[in-house]
């Protein structure tokens, strides 16, 4: 976080600068925070680190004296998930940005990885992080804080993948001309240029965690149930016994939940990271956060702000190199270098198609072809779901969300709402679901398709929103200028500015809508179900019923599907992006 630099001390009386170092108000304030939030990662340390027997002895109870307590274990899984999430999204993202051999591994990695349900992970991981902490309520806490990371890094690692790929040409040759190393352009280039839109996708992923809490906690395996305390097993009880009231209470400690980290974590993150804007003239009115503002006038946590910051700068400065007289570099072989490169892609196709190979021969040891025929023609429903509902997501949330990145005021009034509206799960709209369609005798196949969208939408809305908002103030004058109105100015400004990050929110929001179709195709108010035909509910009728060979080959079908899907579709935008939407 930035701070405002006090006067050097030399130019200073002894007066002034004890008075400086004095604390105020402000760090009193901000002395109460640390230490409210060293008091929950106390409480939630001590709670993960019990023995598996004191987690069977004490249930999920629902009991409002025992909610506050969830919702801070909850958000300390998630906020764990995240910090995992951006080390996962640093190491990797500018390996595929850079790397062509790296990205021919990673890039379709990530496509299956976002296509794999977190039951699907949660089938599969229970068991090693079992083994890892033997009978201590850490191995299921670990593995339900990884099953909240594979809600949340997949679109991270997009949101900066595509940052570093669509970097302005002039930037990146001015990195070169100032002789800026791998390292420093990482840290003066890139990661700020790719700042705005990672932050909004880090809100983005909180509330895509919110919508698998209920999956994240209330642990479903090979036919038993192993709930953790949160809000998340507070729902998965609360709608197993029909009680309206506790699902209520559940929504709303969610909801004071995400206006607390959104006032004290991502506004004051948004307003720090305004100064990290692609533009050369006066920009519009910065954010605000009066966290941000109160952080800024303290003194005593300003004094800290400012060696963490040296140090931060230190970090981002070093260079291992010597400097030297440049060279003239030889003229690569191009001949050679195109020949290894057919090499690498033959030995990653070998190894995928042996990795593919092994899959199908598990997957016809244990199910007939009736199966992978029946699991394949569910996937096409599934993928017809998927693809209309991105068409009216984009449809609706792209003129919303150029409309709100345009406007900062706006911008910081819907924050929290659309916060709030993301992390709305879909477990708490089963009740008035299964309801409405058992009592109207509605068909679940088309009525039960629109809690895919709490999956689907938000992830194009906060990346237009991004994408909006990182748009150069100069860019907007000259429109104001030249007078573009209508379909002229979205055709010649709006579109193309915002095209490279709408490609990565609908990427995302494809492999979101695939991942809800777990949650969204099958839906239960205590002993009545109402289901959808579809890949999802197939999945999640699998992982119930504890059988891994059908969740493997509908977790299988689901890459196939996915990275079909990427590939035709997605991919072919991205380059488009890259070679056309640049902001030069």
């Amino acid at each position: 976080m930035v701070f405002l630099s006090p006067q050097s001390d030399a130019s200073r009386s002894p007066a002034a600068l004890e008075r400086s170092y004095m604390p105020n108000l402000f760090d009193a304030l901000a002395f109460c925070l640390l230490a409210g939030l060293a008091v929950v990662i106390a409480h939630g340390g001590a709670q993960f680190d019990r023995p598996l027997s004191a987690l069977q002895a004490s249930p999920v109870q629902l009991d409002l004296v025992r909610l506050p307590g969830y919702a801070a274990l909850t958000t300390l899984r998630m906020f764990a998930a995240l910090l995992a999430s951006l080390l996962f999204t640093f190491i990797v993202a500018p390996l595929a940005a850079k790397s062509r051999k790296a990205e021919l591994i990673i890039v379709p990695a990530l496509d299956i990885l976002q296509s794999v349900p977190v039951l699907g992970f949660l089938t599969f991981t229970v068991t090693f992080f079992m083994g890892l902490f033997p009978n201590r309520e850490l191995g299921l806490e670990g593995a339900s804080i990884f099953a909240i990371f594979t809600a949340q890094a997949w679109n991270m690692t997009f949101s900066m993948y595509q940052s570093m790929r669509t970097l302005p040409e002039d930037l990146v040759e001015a990195s070169s001309m100032f002789g800026l190393s791998a390292w420093k352009r990482f840290w003066k280039l890139e990661l700020p240029f790719a700042m705005p839109g990672l932050i909004w996708n880090m809100m983005m992923s909180m509330s895509g965690a919110w919508f698998f809490v209920v999956a994240s906690e209330a642990i479903t395996v090979r036919g038993q149930t192993v709930a953790l305390p949160g809000i998340g097993s507070w729902l998965s009880v609360a709608i197993d016994k029909r009680d309206f009231a506790a699902v209520a209470w559940a929504v709303t400690a969610m909801i004071v939940v995400i206006i607390l980290y959104d006032q004290l974590l991502f506004r004051p993150i948004v307003a720090w990271a305004d100064k990290f804007r692609f533009e050369t003239t006066a920009s519009s009115p910065p954010p605000r956060s009066w966290l941000y503002d109160a952080l800024r006038r303290t003194r005593l946590f300003s004094v800290i702000g400012l060696q963490v910051q040296a140090l931060t700068q230190r970090v981002s400065s070093l260079d291992g190199r010597r400097r030297r007289a440049p060279k003239l570099k030889p003229e690569p072989n191009r001949t050679l270098e195109r020949h290894l490169d057919q090499a690498w892609i033959a030995a990653v196709a070998i190894l995928a198609l042996l990795g593919a190979l092994a899959v199908a021969q598990y997957v016809a040891a244990h199910l007939s072809w009736k199966d992978i025929v029946t699991a394949l023609g569910l996937g096409v429903l599934t993928l017809i779901r998927v693809l209309v509902l991105i068409a009216i997501a984009s449809l609706i949330w792209v003129p919303v969300g150029v409309w709100i990145g345009l406007r900062p005021a706006w911008a910081e009034r819907v924050q929290a709402l659309a916060q709030i509206l993301a992390a709305f799960p879909a477990n708490v709209l089963f009740p008035f679901a299964v309801i409405a369609i058992v009592t109207l005798k509605l068909n679940p196949n088309i009525w039960l398709s629109p809690l895919m969208v709490l999956g689907t939408q938000w992830y194009i809305l906060f990346n237009v929103i991004a994408g909006a908002s990182a748009l150069p103030g100069d860019l907007r004058e000259v429109t104001a200028v030249y007078r573009l109105k209508s379909w002229t100015w979205w055709r010649s400004f709006a579109l193309p500015g915002i095209f490279p990050y709408y490609v990565t929110g609908a990427l995302t929001a494809s492999g979101g809508s695939w991942n809800a179709s777990i949650v969204a195709e099958v839906a239960s108010w205590g002993n009545t179900k109402v289901e959808a035909a579809g890949l999802g509910s197939f999945i999640a009728d699998a992982t119930a019923a504890g059988d891994a060979p059908r969740v493997v080959a509908g977790v299988a079908v689901m890459s196939i599907f996915v990275i079909a899907l990427n590939r035709s579709l997605w991919r072919p935008l991205y380059a488009v992006a890259e070679r056309r939407f640049r902001l030069n």
